[in-house]
């Protein structure tokens, strides 16, 4: 395994995902998330659906700016409250024996300038200040993937992956030991990085 220095850097969880959903939402309609969930009060709005419709037809708001307002109005899912630990934790909970593959690929994220570390429920998201470019998952009760945004040729450890048409993740590569954090995956690693940056 190659040798990772030690870094500070913290893994983000869905909060980004709120603060981002919140900055759209004033950035869309200049005002912010209180004043919506008020004004929605106001129209006796009783549940998500409904806020969406009226969000969508009365003002033109949709998407993830409508998350914004849902989120404080009828509560945030409980695996968004969660802390990065809790939500790694939780990952590997019945696959202990994956972990130190995570481990070892979280310390290569945590000490690798330019990589921002999402935790969500079921995987960890890699981005560079642009855009996701990688995609940690406990896949099987043997494997973590990782799921990469790289145009590149299935060779080594390179495997093409089926998705959809519009996945721009196309490519993965699978890990059974936390040994096969090596080198050469550090370097696919560090292209994709810097093809997505």
């Amino acid at each position: 395994m190659p040798t990772i220095p030690e870094s500070q850097k913290k893994a983000s969880t869905w909060q980004s995902m709120v603060d981002s959903n919140k900055a759209l939402l004033l950035r869309k309609t200049g005002q912010d998330t209180a004043y919506w969930v008020g004004k929605a009060r106001a129209a006796g709005i009783r549940n998500d659906g409904e806020l969406r419709t009226w969000m969508r037809d009365s003002f033109g708001v949709t998407g993830y700016a409508q998350y914004a307002v849902s989120w404080e109005m009828f509560g945030y899912p409980e695996f968004m409250l969660r802390d990065a630990d809790e939500l790694i934790d939780g990952q590997y909970a019945n696959h202990p024996h994956l972990r130190p593959i995570a481990d070892a690929l979280l310390a290569w994220a945590s000490a690798t300038d330019g990589v921002e570390i999402q935790m969500r429920k079921g995987y960890v998201s890699l981005h560079s200040a642009r855009r996701k470019f990688a995609q940690v998952t406990r896949t099987t009760t043997t494997a973590v993937d990782v799921t990469l945004r790289l145009d590149a040729p299935e060779e080594g450890r390179i495997e093409t992956v089926k998705t959809r048409a519009d996945d721009p993740f196309t490519r993965r590569v699978r890990l059974t030991s936390a040994d096969q954090v090596d080198d050469e995956l550090v370097d696919i690693l560090a292209v994709a990085l810097e093809r997505n940056s």
